[in-house]
């Protein structure tokens, strides 16, 4: 099994990538979707969601209002830091079940959008960083999906630099070219892991 952490800034296109990359026979953990099951109604995540920030964190119908709760966290480090700290040991549990229950011969590819912010790049055998300028995420953000461009800088800023992320990559798709160009660049990315996947395997069984 081959572990891949990919991530990037909000707005950068993380989410087209992991897409393409399951449909090139990646499993995917996707840490997103994993974070809303674990504060869903009814579950012990959002229990201690709202015993942190009340009661004004919910929708009418009792579900987690994220707009409301990311507008209190993106622009109050310390919050954020409460947030983190019930969700994250949630979505690590559940990821792990989902790594242990992919193929032996398996890529599996976690969509981990802090990933560089939380230091777990030590957790993959690579880190795939899907890059754009500062400049196209706030576009993509405020264009497409209809924040304020206050809003959009101030979760910008609540995450990892892009030098940080840079720093960490092993591998990057660079994501300021034409959204037509990403696939064939995927699969360029996808034929490296799965080369990356077969070494490790062939290593494996030779030192057994």
């Amino acid at each position: 099994m081959l572990k891949v952490g990919l991530t990037g800034g909000i707005g950068a296109g993380k989410s087209e990538v992991s897409r393409l990359l399951v449909e090139c026979g990646a499993v995917l953990v996707d840490a997103d979707r994993i974070a809303r099951e674990v504060v869903a109604p009814g579950t012990p995540g959002l229990a201690s969601v709202v015993e942190a920030f009340s009661t004004d964190v919910l929708a009418a119908d009792g579900s987690l209002d994220r707009p409301r709760l990311g507008s209190i966290v993106f622009s109050d480090p310390e919050k954020l830091a409460v947030l983190n700290s019930i969700v994250h040991p949630l979505v690590g549990a559940r990821s792990r079940e989902l790594e242990n229950a992919a193929a032996e011969d398996a890529v599996v590819v976690h969509d981990v959008p802090l990933l560089a912010e939380n230091d777990l790049a030590p957790l993959y055998d690579v880190v795939v960083v899907v890059d754009t300028a500062p400049e196209t995420q706030l576009d993509r953000l405020v264009r497409l999906r209809g924040m304020t461009e206050e809003d959009a800088r101030a979760r910008m800023a609540a995450q990892a630099t892009r030098e940080k992320r840079l720093a960490i990559a092993d591998i990057v798709i660079d994501n300021d070219v034409p959204l037509e160009n990403l696939p064939r660049r995927v699969r360029d990315v996808w034929a490296d892991l799965v080369r990356r996947a077969h070494a490790a395997q062939g290593a494996q069984g030779a030192q057994e």
